[in-house]
């Protein structure tokens, strides 16, 4: 149940923001002004420093909301663990690693690693993925959604790289569990609330 708790709220915010920061204090102002645009998925990335204490002060922040924070570029399983033990409710990887899928099982966390092909797809699903991160999103495009949705329509997707505003309803319409974005919305540091509040608003008239 706590996992597909996670995953549920995930798709409702449906936006993930994908937060890189060149400092610890610069990846929790990010955040902090995502958070305040609008949007409710955060993903802190390991390749920010002091990552793991970024996501525990971030889940101190919204501790009580429906907000989900978790860890992205989490390359092995202990990394992962640091990340879960800090708060991480989800782990995203740029790859798929079964050292990951099996930590992650055992804390009942959803990871959702990076997948390019059917066949690294149907590896993740015997691992116990529900949901993968579709990388590089921009490369891939939005109809390999609807492609692999035909032999393996209970796998859900999320792209992450390329979603941008004029593309976001396309990923929408051809079923995506959710969408990451990351530069869309740090592009400028004097507009990062602007930014996510575009998204959000985007997303309610594609919602209609």
């Amino acid at each position: 149940m706590k996992k597909s708790n996670i995953l549920e709220r995930m798709h409702n915010h449906y936006l993930v923001a994908v937060v890189r920061g060149l400092s610890k204090e610069e990846a929790l102002s990010t955040a902090k002004q995502i958070i305040n645009g609008g949007i409710y998925n955060i993903e802190i990335t390991f390749t920010t420093p002091q990552a793991h204490e970024v996501i525990a002060e971030i889940r101190k922040t919204v501790k009580g909301t429906q907000m989900v924070i978790g860890a992205g570029t989490v390359l092995d399983s202990i990394t992962a663990r640091l990340a879960i033990l800090n708060g991480a409710e989800y782990i995203v990887s740029p790859h798929f690693d079964k050292e990951i899928a099996k930590i992650c099982n055992l804390y009942c966390i959803p990871y959702l690693p990076g997948c390019g092909s059917v066949t690294e797809i149907t590896e993740a699903l015997t691992y116990g993925v529900e949901v993968v991160k579709l990388f590089p999103g921009d490369l891939l495009g939005a109809d390999f959604i609807k492609n692999v949705h035909g032999p393996i329509p209970h796998i859900e997707l999320m792209p992450s790289g390329g979603v941008s505003l004029n593309n976001l309803h396309e990923w929408y319409e051809k079923g995506a569990f959710a969408v990451g974005i990351g530069s869309a919305l740090t592009k400028a540091s004097d507009s990062i609330i602007s930014n996510t509040q575009a998204f959000v608003q985007k997303l309610e008239e594609i919602k209609g």
